[in-house]
């Protein structure tokens, strides 16, 4: 009887596990070990819901041609769908597109206004991709926020990355009067005191 109860009682577990799967992870997992048709098919009617993170992930299989062939302008209408919903992956993935032109007419302002939503989420990626803008590239130049956002982003990564946005800030910093170092410095800690809101 006892062996029967605990089998009862297991078979239970295993429903109850079965019925709260999360789909969203079983579709990452699916796409992490490249079985991109489950995955694709569960993202796509997670995304239908409007569920922001599949709206990312599915931006991202277009952009890597995963599963789906590539294709810049799908990635950017999910992409979008998730930014607007403020996924800061989705707005980083964006910029991308705007400066670089892929699914969408290059637009450095465009680009500008993306990375600064992903940027005040955290995202070093973004706030790296914002100093090389404030460096003259389609944006009007100020050496003081570029320095600032390569300061903001060495903060926030490790490794290589760091080395990326280290080098990245001392370049700028090169051409610059101390009297500016020290104002991107104190931007910098500003933007991070008030959680990047208004840098």
């Amino acid at each position: 009887m006892t062996r029967l109860i605990l089998s009862l009682g297991t078979a239970l577990l295993l429903t109850v596990g079965t019925v709260w799967a999360d789909p969203f992870e079983d579709a990452a997992a699916a796409y992490a070990r490249g079985d991109y048709a489950i995955a694709l098919k569960a993202f796509k009617s997670l995304a239908a819901q409007g569920d922001a993170m599949a709206q990312y992930h599915l931006g991202v299989a277009y952009v890597n041609g995963q599963g789906v062939p590539r294709d810049y302008t799908k990635a950017r209408e999910w992409f979008e769908k998730a930014a607007v919903q403020g996924n800061a992956m989705a707005q980083h993935h964006l910029g991308v597109l705007y400066r670089n032109g892929k699914g969408v007419p290059q637009d450095y302002a465009k680009a500008r206004e993306w990375y600064e939503k992903a940027a005040a989420q955290g995202i070093a990626e973004a706030q790296i991709n914002l100093g090389m803008l404030y460096e003259g590239y389609g944006v009007p130049h100020d050496e003081v926020r570029a320095y600032m956002w390569y300061s903001l982003a060495a903060g926030h990564l490790s490794g290589d990355e760091q080395k990326i946005a280290v080098d990245n800030r001392d370049k700028v910093a090169r051409s610059m009067t101390p009297d500016q170092v020290a104002e991107a410095q104190r931007l910098a800690q500003q933007c991070q005191a008030q959680q990047f809101k208004g840098c």
